[in-house]
């Protein structure tokens, strides 16, 4: 994603001057709607993938095989390096297509948790990170604080947090497993703020061209991986296992 031509160094501010305040509004709930709702169904997207392969004890056999358990884990990454290499050649609709592929894959790498932890433990810990993202991404769309400096430090955060699961991949420290599981939820916890705040911004830049339709899947995927993050490292901490 680092490669996607980011919209506010491309396009010009001016693009909303002269365009009446009630317009303006309207226009950013529109677009904001657009990035939840495209949010939103890729998740749910995922979850019924995952669920199904579980429950039809396809996800038991893919991740009882030594090669195909390492490709589900790794194909949402690579698709999202693909992604990042592609975003600014591909078409709206393009990237649309592309990124519920990507939800889908991720359901298929996510299918082995219906295997470990309870369906209770699942429901419960989906529900509270549910009301924590709604919570923390309401924050970072009304607050008029600028959250760009949190952003820095929550990415450079995340690049720690990744070499420390490396590391604890030989490791094996539960302990570690336990810190990295709580520290993880607190920084995707951060970054749906930030992030909600970033993508409301970038709106100004891209109202009335055509990298809108971009820019709103572009947002969304960015929350996307913040929920399922966030899920995930607090399903880790808190996820009774059968």
């Amino acid at each position: 994603m680092q490669n996607w031509s980011d919209p506010q160094a491309t396009a010009s501010p001016a693009v909303s001057v002269g365009v009446p305040r009630a317009a303006r509004d309207a226009g950013l709930r529109s677009y904001m709607l657009g990035v939840y709702n495209t949010m939103a169904s890729g998740v749910l997207l995922t979850g019924i993938v995952a669920l199904a392969l579980a429950a039809t004890g396809v996800a038991a056999s893919l991740f009882a095989h030594p090669i195909l358990r390492w490709v589900a884990l790794f194909a949402p990454l690579i698709m999202i390096m693909v992604m990042g290499f592609k975003a600014q050649n591909m078409s709206a609709a393009g990237m649309r297509t592309f990124f519920y592929a990507f939800a889908a894959v991720m359901g298929v790498s996510m299918s082995v948790i219906p295997l470990i932890y309870s369906g209770t433990s699942i429901a419960t810990t989906f529900f509270a990170t549910a009301v924590a993202f709604l919570s923390l991404s309401l924050y970072g769309y009304t607050t008029k604080k600028d959250l760009s400096g949190l952003g820095t430090f929550l990415i450079m955060g995340v690049v720690g947090l990744i070499v420390v699961m490396i590391a604890n991949i030989f490791i094996q420290s539960t302990a570690l497993s336990m810190a990295i599981s709580a520290i993880g939820v607190l920084l995707f916890a951060g970054l749906t703020a930030y992030d909600t705040q970033k993508i409301k911004s970038v709106y100004a830049q891209v109202a009335g061209s055509d990298m809108l339709g971009k820019a709103v899947i572009m947002g969304a995927l960015t929350l996307y991986l913040d929920f399922i993050n966030m899920f995930q490292f607090l399903l880790s901490f808190m996820g009774n296992r059968d």
